[in-house]
């Protein structure tokens, strides 16, 4: 779920409130940098907070890897392009086939499920079958709302249809009418993003 930041900064402000953002599933993904959810509603955001109290330096292999990631996240914009498009080809697909995806614009594509249990024996038959699709049940979400987590990220491919015939024979092992639709749609997709 994405907060609607620009509101809720505007409230912030006027109370004189601290308004904090944990944004770990949209930084590198969303704004035109992959600056995250600040960056995607055009706000500025200000840090205050000391980064090293009571903790040592990272190790040097660490900070050129981070280094090197934030290179990435500024200088290869294709990569958030692609990812932007799989999201949007994946929304389309599903919702073709009937799947409840729920509001999203993200690289997390929630499919509402509904019964806890039943989202949780499909998240283990996929896993069983080498594929993470996990459940998000409560208390983290409302009770009647678990979702399968669907997470794209760039780098998905045509390489990944072995998965579809998994995805597919986990269906029918399930003989769930959302396990089968998952399948015909990750069959699909996968194949048709691969060809692009």
């Amino acid at each position: 779920d994405i907060a609607a930041l620009p509101a809720l900064a505007a409230q912030a402000q006027a109370r004189g409130a601290w308004l904090m953002v944990d944004d770990a599933h949209g930084f590198g993904t969303l704004g035109r940098h992959g600056g995250g959810v600040v960056e995607h509603f055009g706000l500025d955001m200000g840090q205050f907070a000391r980064p090293y109290i009571y903790t040592t330096s990272q190790p040097p292999a660490l900070a050129c890897a981070t280094l090197r990631s934030l290179q990435l996240l500024r200088d290869e914009h294709w990569r958030r392009e692609h990812l932007a498009a799989l999201i949007r080809q994946f929304r389309q697909g599903a919702e073709q086939i009937g799947l409840h995806l729920m509001d999203s614009f993200t690289p997390i594509q929630p499919i509402l499920i509904g019964d806890a249990a039943r989202a949780m024996r499909l998240s283990a038959m996929l896993r069983e079958r080498g594929l993470m699709v996990t459940a998000i049940r409560p208390p983290t979400v409302p009770a009647g709302s678990a979702r399968l987590r669907v997470t794209l990220t760039a780098a998905h491919s045509a390489a990944q249809d072995v998965e579809v015939g998994i995805v597919e024979d986990s269906a029918h092992a399930f003989l769930l009418e959302h396990a089968q639709a998952l399948a015909t749609f990750i069959k699909t997709f996968l194949h048709e993003s691969g060809d692009d």
